[in-house]
């Protein structure tokens, strides 16, 4: 299939170019953030027919919350043009969105048909703009994904790790459960989800995934300090454990990932051996830099 890949220069978007182009089933036209920009419908209807795609892979919104990046309404309204454009011309739409639509007050992992229910700024966007995509795009498919790291853009990994070269301590709690996901293994999950529909499938829908083994923020610091550790010296107390009043509420940003593994036959792995490899290729591109 032909695929036009928004957001191409993500964490995820460069980890999905580098595993299609290994296996060579899919043609990828790359199109990256800075070319997403939209300041009109029509100049995102223009991009979406240029790219001559059977499916537009739609990486921005994703990308955007796991590098703390600013997002807006004109960022969710883009995913509605994206929408009309593929409806419009019969362009599937796979869009990636995140956990964190729900309101992680369930303590329980999360499924598909469970109310989203974040009632904040990030929540009701993330939830209007699924809503817009689902009543304006018959052939979508929308993946919640826990947050990406990677060696490669901003992401929590590298944010961490510059921080704690720079000399910085991390205070991380542990009262919010998550499952990091790999972007190698996001770019698993979407390739498997392409070869589905390049073979005729028609499995149009939300569906959920994340990693194996849900963890903290606090916990994930540690692995990465540890990793971190064989390329450089940090002081002791690098990661700290932010101290809490005992008050605050857990919240839990765990998917059920049961459907989409029946569906597309993409089973779970565990995030944390992923890890020391993402660390490593970090400290080798800084070198060659």
């Amino acid at each position: 299939m032909r695929v036009l890949l928004i957001g191409a220069d993500s964490s995820i978007g460069l980890a999905l170019q580098d595993h299609l182009r290994r296996w060579g089933r899919h043609q990828v036209e790359p199109l990256n953030r800075s070319a997403c920009r939209w300041k009109s419908e029509r100049q995102a209807k223009k991009a979406a027919r240029r790219g001559d795609c059977d499916i537009l892979i739609d990486t921005r919104i994703a990308a955007a919350l796991d590098s703390g990046e600013q997002l807006d309404e004109l960022d969710f309204k883009r995913c509605h043009w994206l929408a009309k454009a593929c409806q419009r011309s019969n362009i599937h739409y796979l869009y990636l969105s995140s956990a964190r639509v729900f309101s992680g007050t369930l303590e329980r992992p999360y499924r598909e048909q469970d109310e989203t229910d974040n009632s904040n700024t990030i929540g009701e966007f993330l939830r209007e703009g699924e809503r817009l995509i689902r009543e304006t795009c018959e052939k979508h498919i929308i993946l919640r994904m826990g947050p990406v790291f990677s060696s490669d853009g901003p992401n929590v990994l590298t944010h961490h790790l510059s921080r704690l070269l720079e000399g910085g301590v991390l205070r991380m709690e542990n009262s919010i459960k998550v499952c990091p996901l790999p972007s190698h293994d996001g770019a698993r999950v979407i390739a498997a989800i392409l070869d589905q529909i390049g073979a005729g499938a028609e499995p149009w829908g939300t569906y959920h995934y994340c990693s194996s083994d849900p963890t903290n923020e606090y916990e994930f610091a540690e692995a990465l300090l540890a990793g971190a550790s064989q390329f450089n010296e940090f002081s002791q107390g690098a990661v700290a454990l932010e101290p809490g009043t005992g008050t605050e509420p857990l919240r839990s940003w765990v998917l059920d990932s049961s459907l989409l593994r029946d569906t597309f036959a993409v089973k779970q792995v565990p995030w944390r051996g992923f890890v020391a490899d993402a660390v490593k290729q970090y400290f080798a591109q800084r070198k060659q830099e």
